[in-house]
């Protein structure tokens, strides 16, 4: 009995489908590539519920005849390429024709479209893959795409998509790769009736800016080269803004996104010395190479692209961004022309005629008593350390309170025996029996008769402050430290989904945030203990960091990792000299705690050197 059989066309979407169009971010891409190789000029997408319900876009392209706009909707259906030797000169975002089928077998789609030169458009109906009629409509020029109920009959997919939050974030990251690629094009975003991006059409640096901040548009340095092999143009970062995580990193050949770990390796060549270890760059590059020398049919998402003569191209990248860092760190010298200044003699006073030597100034000579001293009486003063007080008491005593100064003086008090051991004990227990010492500016060391003790000030700071910011994350009651004049900061449009996510727990460590719009979030209050910080960006953007890498976690596990990040920039730092008093402080905090031996991520807080050990030191 044969048991191989053909897959039916409904079946076999639903499994394409799976490859090509995995969240709602997938769906966007798909559409926006589409609208750009129809020539629009302004794209809008409108969303609910993150894509979930309703994925809209719509654009002013070419759009479509009755019978393309069918025809669209079966595998492998395509105007981008008729043989397989135009896979090699691609000048088109899509190229395989699978897209709107994949879309189409695992939700509801409604197609409206209309060409320049007809009269009336067609809207067309498929569901689950399945064909459910047309009809002549009127419509605006170019198409319009209505994608509901995204995986509506394939619930184990729909089951694992993430939170709203996590899902427009990806969704927004999607919109800026093709805004960025096309900065020529118009796009507007909008969720749940909120307006989330709006992009103008102009140049890669307007467009830089308009995604991110003003901030990264300040510290672009540009970069370009043109040559046979390669064209490089685009932009790279200063080093002062380089960043731990979430560093906006993008490589884009003949204007498609694509990632490539070999040439960001050039970046980070490039980079050697310039920024700390363990940061990463900012940098928008744009590669234009001939269509023949790449290959874009490497994987689904066609974000892997493989090169010819990588190496070589590797190496003009690498100069092209060094150039562009050298001429940004280069110091210019002031050079004056020396070449026909005529030699100048210094002039001396042995050599000016006689009429100036008698009017030339001498050199000042200054004179001083070096026996003089205001406090001692030239008759009676003697070295001692109490002569002055003598001598003022004695003054002030004579002729200003003649009678009542002395009575003053002699009535110092005089305790028994009993009352100075009394004031001797308490003096003693107010005072630490322990006495510190920092080593270093890195560790607080103190001696008992188990040895020598040591503790990590920086890391026994980060334990005291996580235990802080836990508790005020459980009963969400964080001090907040109100802004006299609110500070402006500004968020990437991806990550503002994400800082709204955490808007509680921001709030119970006693975070103020007023969202403006477009980005841009006041400040009205900051955690007390973050009172004169100027950090504040750098942590909203950590605790950014934090959630996005938390998106899975829910919970005790995201607030501590909250506290973690908070305490951890927080913290005392390495180098910082304490007093006496504060390493007092800083100790006692830490034993207060239930366990205070390692930092919540594990890191030893206190160490001990026995006796032994230390006699080792000495007799091996």
């Amino acid at each position: 009995m044969d048991i191989v059989r053909l897959l039916p066309d409904t079946v076999a979407n639903q499994i394409a489908a799976g490859e090509v169009v995995q969240r709602p971010s997938s769906v966007i891409k798909e559409l926006l590539e589409n609208s750009i190789d129809a020539h629009a000029t302004e794209v809008q997408i409108v969303l609910r519920e993150a894509g979930r319900e309703l994925v809209q876009v719509i654009d002013n392209g070419i759009g479509m005849s009755p019978v393309d706009a069918r025809m669209a909707f079966e595998r492998h259906a395509t105007s981008k390429i008729s043989s397989a030797a135009d896979l090699f000169e691609l000048r088109t975002m899509g190229f395989r024709g699978e897209a709107l089928a994949s879309i189409a077998a695992v939700a509801e789609v409604e197609l409206r479209t209309r060409r320049p030169e007809d009269e009336t458009g067609i809207c067309i109906r498929i569901n689950g893959g399945n064909f459910q009629g047309q009809e002549i409509i009127s419509c605006p020029v170019g198409a319009n795409f209505q994608i509901r109920n995204l995986f509506y009959n394939v619930p184990a997919r729909r089951k694992f998509l993430k939170s709203n939050q996590t899902e427009l974030s990806n969704i927004i990251s999607e919109v800026q790769r093709v805004a960025l690629a096309n900065p020529q094009v118009g796009f507007t975003l909008i969720h749940n009736d909120v307006l989330q991006l709006q992009l103008t059409p102009g140049g890669k640096k307007q467009r830089i800016t308009q995604l991110f901040s003003k901030t990264i548009g300040k510290s672009l340095l540009p970069v370009g080269i043109d040559n046979e092999l390669l064209s490089i143009e685009g932009f790279v970062c200063q080093p002062d803004t380089a960043r731990k995580k979430g560093a906006l990193q993008y490589f884009f050949v003949n204007d498609r996104f694509m990632k490539h770990p070999y040439f960001h390796k050039a970046i980070m060549e490039s980079y050697q010395d310039l920024i700390p270890e363990g940061t990463q760059p900012n940098y928008f590059i744009y590669l234009n190479v001939n269509p023949g020398s790449i290959d874009v049919n490497i994987h689904p998402t066609k974000t892997e692209i493989k090169f010819e003569n990588e190496p070589a191209r590797w190496h003009i990248l690498m100069a092209t961004v060094r150039e562009a860092l050298g001429k940004y760190n280069e110091i210019p010298a002031i050079d004056f022309d020396t070449a026909d200044m005529p030699d100048i003699p210094v002039a001396s006073v042995d050599s000016m005629p006689t009429y100036l030597k008698s009017s030339a100034p001498a050199e000042p000579k200054p004179s001083f008593d070096t026996s003089y001293n205001p406090f001692r009486s030239m008759s009676s003063r003697n070295n001692s350390p109490f002569d002055t007080f003598e001598f003022m008491k004695s003054t002030y005593a004579e002729e200003v309170l003649p009678s009542k100064m002395s009575s003053v003086i002699d009535t110092t008090p005089v305790h028994t025996q009993q009352e100075e051991e009394m004031f001797t004990a308490a003096d003693n227990a107010a005072r630490p029996s322990v006495r510190y010492t920092q080593i270093a500016g890195r560790y607080i060391a103190s001696s008992d008769r188990s040895g020598l003790q040591l503790i990590d000030q920086h890391s026994a700071h980060i334990c005291i402050l996580f235990s802080r910011y836990m508790s005020q994350l459980e009963k969400h009651q964080g001090m907040s430290q109100q802004e006299l004049f609110p500070e402006i900061i500004e968020i990437a449009p991806a990550d503002v989904p994400v800082l709204e996510s955490i808007s509680d727990e921001l709030s119970a460590l006693g975070f103020e945030l007023d969202n403006l719009g477009g980005g841009s979030f006041a400040v009205n209050g900051r955690p007390a203990t973050m009172a004169g910080s100027n950090n504040l960006v750098q942590l909203i953007n950590q605790m950014i960091d934090v959630a996005r890498d938390q998106v899975h976690k829910v919970g005790d596990q995201l607030n501590r990792q909250l506290a973690l990040k908070m305490a951890q920039i927080q913290s005392i730092n390495y180098g910082k000299n304490l007093t006496e008093e504060e390493m007092n402080q800083l100790v006692e905090n830490l034993q207060e705690l239930p366990d205070y031996h390692h930092t919540p991520d594990g890191k030893k807080v206190v160490a001990t050197v026995s006796v032994k050990d230390l006699d080792k030191l000495f007799n091996s």
